[in-house]
């Protein structure tokens, strides 16, 4: 059986996590898109260049768990070509937690779901976008788009214990 996970949601709720997790046990490539738009010391990949590369990588994989919401990056591709779209969708304060564990595990240094030389960081522009920007009415309606056009294949997660679930009763 075919799996090709899409996996969303808000900064700091555990995303790449999932992801790794998945590709570990259905033993599928995994492609972090943080990965795909950072370049080398936090410096942008332009968009044509990372479509190139998230669609050769839909081109070459026939399974595949694919995490980062980046609308710019062969968005509807994805979720068209997805069996199953995850929605990670906790509390400000879990991802807001998690956001600052991971500055303070990752200080100096990059994590592996983000382009090697992107040493973790943490400033006021992130902190917002992980408390207000990311969680606005404008993402609050995409994720309202994305059940009703994908209901029967997308799950939406609204806490860790949701997803330990999850994880656990996967065959």
């Amino acid at each position: 059986m075919e799996q090709k996970i899409a996996i969303l949601g808000y900064s700091g709720s555990g995303k790449s996590t999932l992801a790794q997790r998945l590709g570990k046990k259905h033993h599928c490539d995994v492609l972090h898109l943080d990965c795909v738009h950072w370049l080398s010391g936090w410096q942008e990949r332009n968009t044509a260049e990372e479509n190139e590369i998230v669609a050769e990588f839909l081109d070459t994989h026939r399974n595949w768990i694919i995490d980062g919401n980046y609308k710019s990056i062969c968005f509807e591709r994805r979720m068209e070509e997805a069996s199953q779209i995850i929605l990670l969708k906790f509390p400000i304060h879990i991802c807001l937690y998690r956001v600052l564990k991971r500055y303070l595990t990752n200080r100096g240094q990059s994590r592996q779901s983000i382009a090697e030389g992107c040493n973790e960081k943490i400033d006021s522009e992130f902190l917002w976008w992980v408390i207000h920007a990311g969680r606005d009415k404008k993402h609050k309606k995409w994720h309202q788009n994305l059940l009703e056009k994908y209901p029967q294949k997308i799950e939406i997660f609204k806490n860790p214990k949701s997803v330990k679930n999850f994880l656990e009763n996967l065959k």
